[in-house]
């Protein structure tokens, strides 16, 4: 299960992380949010000793978005020492975001 990240827990789990961190940017009301999310917890669930998975609703924390310059969902951000690393935007296959993964791996 991906973890609920948001402004208060932002730092110590996405800055702050040894390992690399992958960001869902989503809203409830989005479509194609809705297809990557179960993607997104599969990622979760199998690298969840190697990668750091969370989402951020968008909507309810607008500061994260606006810091990153989310202005499209769905958008996945892969950070690797509490900087963007990759991007990826838009519902894409599960590979796609695999392969970014590995490369910070």
């Amino acid at each position: 299960m991906a973890l609920e990240i948001n402004e208060a827990n932002f730092e110590d789990v996405v800055m702050k992380a040894d390992k690399p961190v992958i960001i869902d940017f989503w809203a409830e009301w989005c479509g194609p949010c809705r297809i990557i999310g179960p993607i997104v917890s599969e990622i979760a669930e199998e690298y969840k000793d190697k990668a750091i998975v969370g989402k951020v609703d968008v909507d309810s924390n607008p500061g994260i978005a606006a810091r990153f310059g989310i202005r499209n969902i769905p958008t996945v951000l892969f950070f690797k020492d509490g900087v963007v690393a990759d991007k990826q935007v838009g519902a894409v296959p599960k590979a796609n975001f695999i392969n970014k993964l590995e490369k910070l791996l």
